[in-house]
């Protein structure tokens, strides 16, 4: 049976319009509404523009009316959030529902709080941290109940208010500290706070906590949340703390900063996100930050380059804060710039693991997709092996593509779609590219494949209008409309999730005697294929592992199905004996 629709009402906000409706529209409203919204707990919004973007508060209460004039009674107050509903044309938005209770309108509360912050057009969030709920009845009706209010929102304000499926699909979205904990991620999230609190009160300097979690286990949703929830304890407690997220990769920095801007956090401490290597050339040992918080961390510098003129930024910035929290996946190291010597890396893990501070995520959370279809996966890019496709793949999508074409049409219809609109070509760095210069007779740096071409990622950029590169400035890659027309590669695309990915295995990954194998000769990677000097002087390769992890970072990135086009013959047909029925030969 479908739960009732929710009572939505929008207001002035202001007390007059309060009384108003309070005295005159709610009494002549159906005695229902009136008990839902007198009786009940209520949730409720208030909003405002400023600079041609919203601000919003969302609260929840068992008495809207002393609430809110509580509210009102603090807007005098220039420090607090109030003010602004003297200064700005501010609305407030009042939400009941016959089944509100307190537990289901804090979760209500907490979904707001986390979508609104997705928003493209809100531009702060002021409420200071969310209060998630456990079993509690009727918790199986949260989903549909927030459904119909976010659509009900979604009718008095499109701006405010956009699709869901929008909002799921930003990145921002998707790497939010409001995201409902998994036990595991729940569970980490507390022992990094202990550990952390210890150390501080203890003076301890140079503690390592690591975390090891493939493509899509939760590292960056646990990362958010912890490092938001240690700002929120310190604010309630009125203490002082010193956090920094650091991340060494243009995209997802993109993402960080909008959240600590959204969350009050750029506004109250300063700059708390960065590049590693700006980190560790403005601070120092003798004065070190309180905790480094590092997603990506397999990003990290294992050699000097151009800025960073030191040999392991790890070792730099555990040198300059109290605690170090690491994300990493070793499978996703992609450059030589990058690559761990595996008894340094154990050396670290083995620093954490002394402390009782390693903990690793094993759940896959990303992908809509079963352990039958992961091992599938796994298989291809870990053992090098194609497994027969199970018959049944538990709703993940994947197919084989005769020609580049046919899977181009497939991503592009997918792509017009509201609930897959986040999908996109993506392939190997198989075919030239230079961010720096222009190519030689042609307009674009494309991938072709016979007469099919099309540009790579942030080619597209420099034929926008002022007015539209300003639309998507914020925006990663994926999400940028124009980029239906690129093809992504993993250097775009790395630590983002899309609805339907079409994977393009260029040249260098071949299929010979029954092994997938990578070709470092076919591929366009310098990064990737150049000599790299070891700790004991001596110079090696690494191409064929690197374009390996580079292969598994592409086949993880769809959250519901995977189009594969691959250039080899040998290993396109093995592809498609498996999708088929009866044995891969």
């Amino acid at each position: 049976m479908a739960v009732a629709k929710p009572i939505i009402r929008q207001i002035k906000d202001n007390s007059e319009s309060l009384d108003f409706f309070e005295t005159v529209s709610l009494p002549s409203e159906d005695e229902k509404t009136r008990k839902i919204i007198m009786d009940f707990p209520t949730v409720y919004i208030h909003n405002w523009k400023d600079s041609g973007d919203f601000e919003v508060y969302v609260g929840e209460s068992n008495n809207i009316f002393k609430r809110t004039r509580q509210h009102y009674d603090t807007a005098n107050d220039r420090t607090q959030w109030q003010s602004k509903l003297l200064e700005k044309d501010s609305s407030l938005f009042i939400i009941g529902h016959e089944h509100f209770n307190k537990s289901l309108t804090l979760d209500i509360e907490n979904r707001l709080m986390h979508y609104m912050m997705s928003a493209d057009h809100v531009r702060h969030v002021h409420n200071l941290r969310d209060n998630p709920q456990k079993g509690y009845y009727p918790m199986e009706e949260l989903d549909e109940i927030f459904s119909k209010i976010w659509r009900g929102l979604r009718k008095e304000n499109k701006e405010l208010f956009p699709s869901e499926s929008a909002i799921k699909d930003s990145a921002i979205y998707k790497a939010s500290p409001l995201h409902k904990l998994t036990e595991d991620q729940e569970n980490a999230r507390e022992l990094i706070i202990q550990k952390v609190t210890d150390a501080l009160s203890k003076g301890k300097t140079k503690q390592l906590i690591f975390i090891d979690g493939e493509a899509g286990t939760g590292k960056t949703v646990l990362n958010s949340s912890t490092f938001y929830e240690l700002y929120c304890r310190a604010e309630e407690n009125k203490t002082s703390i010193r956090c920094y997220m650091l991340v060494n990769h243009d995209e997802q920095i993109k993402v960080y900063e909008q959240i600590a801007e959204r969350l009050g956090l750029t506004e109250k401490y300063g700059n708390v996100v960065s590049k590693p290597t700006s980190f560790i050339n403005t601070h120092s040992a003798d004065n070190p930050v309180d905790v480094a918080f590092i997603d990506e961390a397999h990003l990290l510098l294992t050699q000097g380059k151009q800025s960073y003129r030191g040999k392991n930024q790890l070792q730099d910035i555990i040198e300059r804060a109290r605690v170090t929290v690491v994300m990493f996946d070793e499978y996703q190291i992609l450059t030589t710039e990058q690559f761990w010597e595996a008894q340094i890396l154990e050396k670290y893990r083995k620093q954490a693991e002394a402390t009782n501070n390693h903990i690793i995520l094993d759940k896959q959370l990303r992908m809509q997709a079963g352990p039958e279809t992961m091992d599938w996966i796994d298989s291809f890019t870990k053992r090098n092996e194609i497994k027969k496709l199970p018959e049944t793949v538990d709703g993940y999508t994947i197919k084989v593509f005769d020609d580049p074409e046919q899977l181009d049409l497939e991503i592009t219809e997918k792509a017009k779609k509201t609930d897959s609109a986040l999908s996109r070509l993506i392939a190997t760095y198989d075919w030239e590219y230079s961010s720096k210069a222009k190519r030689r007779f042609r307009k674009y740096w494309e991938v072709e494949i016979g007469a099919w071409h099309k540009p790579w990622n942030r080619e597209l950029k420099s034929e926008l209008s002022q007015k539209e590169k300003r639309q998507i400035k914020d925006l990663a890659w994926a999400e940028q409309p124009q980029t239906i027309n690129e093809v992504g590669s993993t250097f775009t695309i790395q630590g983002f999730d899309l609805n339907y990915a079409g994977v393009i295995l260029g040249p260098s990954v071949k299929y010979r005697n029954g092994k997938v194998i990578y070709d470092p000769e076919k591929s366009c990677n310098d990064k990737a294929i150049q000599n790299r000097t070891l700790s004991d002087g001596s110079k090696q390769k690494f191409g064929e592992i690197l374009i390996q992890h580079a292969v598994r970072v592409l086949m993880t990135r769809g959250v519901n199905g995977m189009f594969i086009y691959a250039c080899d013959d040998e290993l396109r047909e093995a592809l498609k004996r498996a999708t088929q029925r009866g044995e891969t030969k």
